[in-house]
C-alpha cells in the first residue's frame, strides 16, 4: 500500500465512478483498476460494490476511507517539512491579536532574529483571520498556525498556554461625562450607565463579563462590537462608558481613561501551542525564546 494508491482511493470514493477518476487523475480507466483492487487485495478489504452503471463504497470502505484521509494528511505534511528542510528555510506560522501585532510581537520577533545568523534565520507566516481568540484557537487546533497568540478562554487540555503579556485593563467615559471627574473608578458606581460591550467571540467579552459577576450586576449594553478601538470610538461619539486595554489609539480620541480600583484584574496574552502539533526545530527555539524573555506574571 502506498500514498498514490490512497490518493487515488480517495478520488473515486468521491466520485463514485472509475472514468471520472481516471480523468480527474490523468491516468487510464485500467491503471486505476488495477491500482483500486490491488489495494483491497493488500487490506483484505472489499472497498467498493456495483451500484447500478457506477460504484459505491461498501461499509467496510467507507470506514476505511474516513481512517485512511488523516494517514494521507499526516504523510503531505511529512512531505511539506521535508521540502521546506531542503530549502533550508524553516517556517514559524503565527497567528495573533490586533493589539499586540503593531508592537509587541514585531519587536519580539526582532529581538529573536539579531542573535541568529542570516542564512539561518527561519521565516514567518502571519495568518490574515478575523482575528478574535476564538477564531485563532480555531486555527491553532487545524493546525494551520505553529504558535497563537490570545487570550485564554478554555481549559481544554489539548493547549498549552503560557501568559506572555499584560495589558491594563481602562475604564473610559466621553469628556463630559458625570463620570469623568474620577480619579480611579469602582465598577460597582458604573452599572446604572449605558455600556458599549463585546461580542461573545471576543475573549474581552469573557473577561468584562467575569469583572461585572465580582460586582454583582450586568451592565446595560447599547452595542455589542467586536473591536476594542471600536468601543473607544463609540464611547468618543457618547454612546456610553466602555472598558478596554490601554493603547495608543486612546490618546487621540475624546475619552476620559479612569483606572479601575475594584475590581483588580489582570488581562493577559498567552502564547498558545497545540501539544500533539509536530514543531519545527525553529519553531521550538521561539517558542523557547518567547518563555525565557517573558516578564508576563512575574
Amino acid at each position: 500500500m502506498n500514498l498514490q494508491q490512497l490518493q487515488y482511493l480517495h478520488v473515486l470514493a468521491q466520485t463514485e465512478n472509475y472514468t471520472q477518476a481516471a480523468e480527474m487523475l490523468h491516468i487510464t480507466q485500467p491503471s486505476l483498476s488495477y491500482a483500486i483492487s490491488s489495494l483491497e487485495s493488500q487490506v483484505n478489504i472489499k472497498l467498493f460494490e456495483k451500484s447500478g452503471r457506477n460504484i459505491k463504497l461498501t461499509r467496510s470502505g467507507k470506514i476505511f476511507v474516513e481512517e485512511s484521509l488523516a494517514a494521507i494528511e499526516s504523510l503531505n505534511r511529512a512531505i511539506e517539512r521535508a521540502k521546506k528542510s531542503e530549502n533550508n528555510k524553516e517556517v514559524i506560522k503565527i497567528s495573533m491579536l490586533r493589539s499586540i501585532s503593531s508592537h509587541w510581537l514585531p519587536t519580539t520577533i526582532r529581538k529573536f532574529l539579531d542573535d541568529i545568523p542570516e542564512e539561518k534565520q527561519p521565516s514567518f507566516e502571519f495568518e490574515s483571520g478575523i482575528g478574535f481568540s476564538h477564531s485563532i484557537l480555531d486555527e491553532l487546533r487545524e493546525e494551520k498556525v505553529d504558535v497563537a497568540f490570545c487570550s485564554k478562554i478554555d481549559n481544554l487540555d489539548d493547549v498549552d498556554y503560557f501568559p506572555v503579556y499584560e495589558q491594563k485593563l481602562k475604564f473610559i467615559t466621553p469628556l463630559d461625562h458625570p463620570l469623568a471627574n474620577k480619579n480611579k473608578i469602582n465598577l460597582k458606581d458604573t452599572l446604572d450607565f449605558k455600556y458599549i460591550t463585546y461580542s461573545s467571540n471576543t475573549g474581552l467579552c469573557a473577561e468584562t463579563e467575569q469583572l461585572f459577576s465580582i460586582c454583582g450586576g450586568t451592565p446595560d449594553s447599547v452595542f455589542e462590537v467586536d473591536e476594542d478601538e471600536t468601543v473607544a470610538g463609540m464611547v468618543a461619539a457618547n454612546f456610553g462608558v466602555g472598558i478596554v486595554p490601554e493603547m495608543p489609539i486612546l490618546r487621540t480620541l475624546d475619552v476620559k481613561q479612569i483606572p479601575i480600583e475594584f475590581p483588580k484584574w489582570h488581562r493577559f496574552i498567552y502564547m498558545a501551542t497545540l501539544k500533539r502539533h509536530y514543531q519545527s526545530p525553529a519553531a521550538l527555539d521561539f517558542i523557547n525564546f518567547i518563555k525565557q524573555n517573558s516578564d508576563a506574571g512575574k
